[in-house]
């Protein structure tokens, strides 16, 4: 037997004998640094101290992806200056895959890696430094060991100079700027703004809120504070269970907002900092503040089973994105309006716009909600020039899903029982009592537990298939009718055309329109219309024709010159509207107000 054969089986030896005597063997620990001592470079600087690894050697991982931005960006390609020392002694280290790092450490248990991060990505779902301020995400920063994702640990941050705030949801030790995490999970879900952000307090639900305001916008800052605190109070009666301790906003003001993603316990928030002072960007940020809430619950404890426990070296499918977002778009316009900052007619016209969206999208009629969430990863965060002809947003779709099935549940039972009881079943069932994700078959299930029947063919037709949703039903329940016209009777070429640099170029074409019918191309420069060479947009100059006017196109394609004759045919886009019956019934005017409380 050769020497490290021995000393392999001699040591599990050891740890059989000291097991059977009851001798706990001391856990592994994990302690990061980051640091940050030249911010102009754009560069974060980690350490991360293992402590107790008794292996031969340690693998140690970055993460693909960000839980909540179902997209694979590889944030080990930022990763320079990878190193490990056992005290002084430099530890031989290898890359074995795009995100993997082993470190042999046979003589030691404890030992220290060290690396930098590019980060210079100002989004929701990455990380970002510069001389103002340092954002990050875990996943694009923090590696953690292959074997031990659950293990707690701690971090220490150690601002650039002139920098006197930290703002997270990790749990403070006591130590300054020192915080700790139940698991790399936790860790991973808890974002970190490092700066001279303004930081606000608020209570909502006996729970202490706070603000981290990045970027000076303009804003009055008693009503933001307040109007936060209804929205969250308005979010927590939804579920009616408050699963926090503490929570924070971390909100980038900055030219032009992208959005929010959602965390354990916060969330980040980017808003172009001019939305405070008009009424419609307001309410729009407010819109955004209850969605990424509102995740708290769904998403992040009531959650499909394929989201949690993470697996952050790959894609992680599901059907239940139009569940898990477009049902939380779907519930953050009703808070909204629960709330008091929208009236009951003002959300039927958002949702009259949400459905139009939908339907006056061509891909709506090729993708399921369901497989636009398993698409997510290929589709949703990459679209290109022919995606609104594939495909659906989850978002949109989820949304007016939630929409019809919250009506058919009122009417089912009623108006007794509403979608969001569904969500509290969920919460209790899967969340509290199982401790998992729930299944689609256990999705249905909760619906039908709830509403007292099952909607399987409106799931297998309208989720799991591509078929119009009964919108003339569900919305006849409660004493409404949805009503769609054509945008325009005029004819409409088709193709939206983009004019960049003086030139007229087709940046896409619609499905079944005239320009699809006709062999427009996407990339095709447009030169000369009916002889004229061709000043403005093509749609402009062809406003107000007449169904059946032919026209002929002179356009490059490739660099030779094609010419491409056709009729124009009738625009496709409809306007939709929701309207009030004008003698809707007792039980009609009972869902209607048991879906918008307006009683």
């Amino acid at each position: 037997m050769s020497h490290s054969r021995f000393r392999l089986a001699l040591a599990a030896a050891l740890v059989l004998l000291l097991s059977q005597f009851g001798v706990a063997l001391a856990a592994p620990t994990l302690r990061y640094t980051l640091s940050m001592p030249a911010p102009q470079t754009h560069y974060f600087e980690v350490e991360m101290a293992l402590g107790g690894f008794s292996k031969q050697y340690t693998d140690v991982k970055m993460p693909v992806w960000a839980p909540g931005s179902y997209l694979v960006r590889e944030f080990a390609k930022n990763v320079e200056g990878f190193t490990a020392k056992a005290g002084s002694e430099v530890l031989r280290t290898e890359k074995i895959t795009k995100n993997t790092w082993r470190v042999f450490h046979p003589k030691a248990k404890d030992f220290t890696v060290r690396y930098r991060v590019y980060a210079f990505e100002l989004s929701v779902r990455t990380s970002f430094i510069d001389a103002a301020h340092g954002y990050l995400n875990g996943t694009s920063v923090f590696m953690f060991p292959a074997d031990g994702q659950q293990l707690p640990s701690t971090l220490t941050v150690q601002p650039a100079p002139g920098w006197n705030q930290v703002s997270t949801s990790l749990k403070p030790t006591g130590t300054p700027f020192t915080f700790s995490s139940a698991s790399y999970d936790e860790l991973a879900d808890s974002p970190i703004e490092i700066g001279t952000q303004k930081v606000l307090t608020f209570e909502a639900n006996g729970t202490p809120h706070t603000v981290a305001m990045f970027g000076n916008p303009k804003y009055d800052e008693a009503r933001l504070l307040t109007d936060l605190k209804w929205v969250c109070e308005e979010a927590h009666r939804v579920v009616g269970q408050n699963p926090l301790d503490r929570y924070l906003f971390i909100i980038h003001n900055i030219d032009r907002g992208t959005g929010g993603l959602e965390h354990l316990f916060s969330t980040t928030l980017s808003v172009s900092r001019n939305a405070y002072s008009t009424e419609s960007g307001y309410k729009g940020f407010l819109g955004l503040v209850a969605h990424e809430y509102f995740h708290l619950w769904n998403v992040k404890r009531i959650r499909p089973v394929a989201l949690g426990p993470f697996n952050y070296d790959a894609e992680n499918y599901t059907h239940m994105l139009w569940v898990s977002e477009g049902g939380t778009e779907y519930f953050s316009n009703l808070i909204v309006q629960r709330a008091g900052f929208v009236t009951p007619e003002g959300y039927l016209a958002d949702l009259s716009n949400g459905i139009g969206r939908v339907e006056n999208t061509p891909g709506n009629k090729q993708q399921a909600a369901s497989e636009s969430s398993f698409d997510a990863w290929i589709k949703y965060y990459r679209p290109n020039e022919n995606s609104q002809n594939t495909g659906i947003s989850y978002y949109d779709k989820g949304e007016v899903i939630g929409a019809v099935l919250d009506l058919m549940i009122i009417n089912e039972t009623k108006g007794q029982k509403s979608l969001d009881d569904v969500m509290r079943y969920l919460y209790d069932r899967y969340y509290k009592q199982l401790g998992r994700g729930f299944t689609d078959d256990e999705y249905q299930d909760a619906v039908a537990k709830v509403a007292g029947r099952r909607f399987d063919d409106f799931f297998r037709k309208n989720v799991y298939g591509t078929e119009i949703l009964p919108y003339a039903t569900a919305l006849g329940y409660a004493g409404l009718t949805l009503t769609n016209t054509p945008f325009t009777t005029d004819a409409a070429l088709g193709a939206s055309v983009s004019t960049t640099g003086g030139k007229f170029t087709v940046a896409n074409v619609l499905r079944d329109g005239s320009a699809w019918q006709g062999g427009l191309s996407v990339s095709d420069e447009i030169l000369a219309l009916n002889g004229a060479r061709v000043t403005d947009d093509p749609n402009k100059l062809l406003a107000g024709q007449p169904v059946g006017t032919p026209v002929t196109l002179l356009v490059s394609r490739d660099g030779q010159m094609k010419e491409v004759t056709f009729p124009l045919m009738a625009g496709s886009t409809q306007r939709y509207r929701i309207e009030k019956l004008p003698n809707a019934t007792a039980q009609q005017q009972a869902v209607f107000a048991k879906w918008l409380r307006t009683k």
